[in-house]
């Protein structure tokens, strides 16, 4: 699915075509959610939706989609972690997961928004680890309504480049992930180190 396509459903459907494509992203769309977000600020840059409705269920789309992934992890648990293994290409992405909530706790909600695939599997691991929802809700509504608010903002801004930033952001965000995890795992080998020595 490009851009193109996203715009003529949002066309046809409206604001329901926004939070739709976000909430079904947590099964995997096969685009992603930056680029989703930025569609909504374009087609208001375009004049096809009205702003405030827009981006409210744009943000609704993203909140609830995620929501759903915490929902399932909360209620059914080891079976929804068979099943993400069985996904292609998944393994890394749950081990990158684990390690933000390892390493950050309840603030892995916060930074996992940044980083594409991640985004999606830390709300099933936090709901897994039985987190209470008015603390997921805490950390990962306030987050996501900054990010849906600037992946909206960049869409009225810059509409006819969104594939383009997309697939950057996207890309960018894989490497940012590895490096963050790398600094992480040479932080934590430098204090054991040191504790050892000391």
């Amino acid at each position: 699915m490009n851009v193109d396509t996203l715009v003529s459903l949002v066309n046809q459907y409206g604001y329901a075509a926004l939070f739709f494509c976000l909430w079904l992203g947590i099964v995997g769309m096969p685009i992603p959610d930056e680029v989703v977000v930025m569609t909504g600020g374009f087609v208001v840059s375009a004049g096809l939706l009205d702003p405030v409705p827009a981006f409210l269920l744009t943000y609704l789309g993203v909140v609830s989609g995620l929501s759903l992934g915490y929902f399932l992890g909360r209620w059914m648990g080891p079976p929804v972690l068979k099943k993400l293994h069985k996904k292609k290409n998944i393994e890394k992405y749950l081990n990158k997961s684990y390690g933000l909530i390892n390493r950050f706790g309840s603030y892995s909600l916060c930074i996992s928004y940044f980083f594409p695939i991640v985004r999606h599997l830390v709300p099933y691991l936090v709901g897994i680890g039985k987190v209470s929802f008015s603390r997921y809700a805490c950390f990962s509504y306030s987050t996501g309504f900054i990010w849906t608010l600037c992946y909206f903002t960049i869409g009225r801004l810059f509409g006819k480049h969104i594939e383009k930033i997309g697939a950057a952001v996207h890309d960018y965000g894989l490497w940012a992930l590895g490096v963050f995890v790398i600094a992480g795992g040479l932080f934590w080998l430098a204090n054991q180190i040191r504790s050892r020595v000391v």
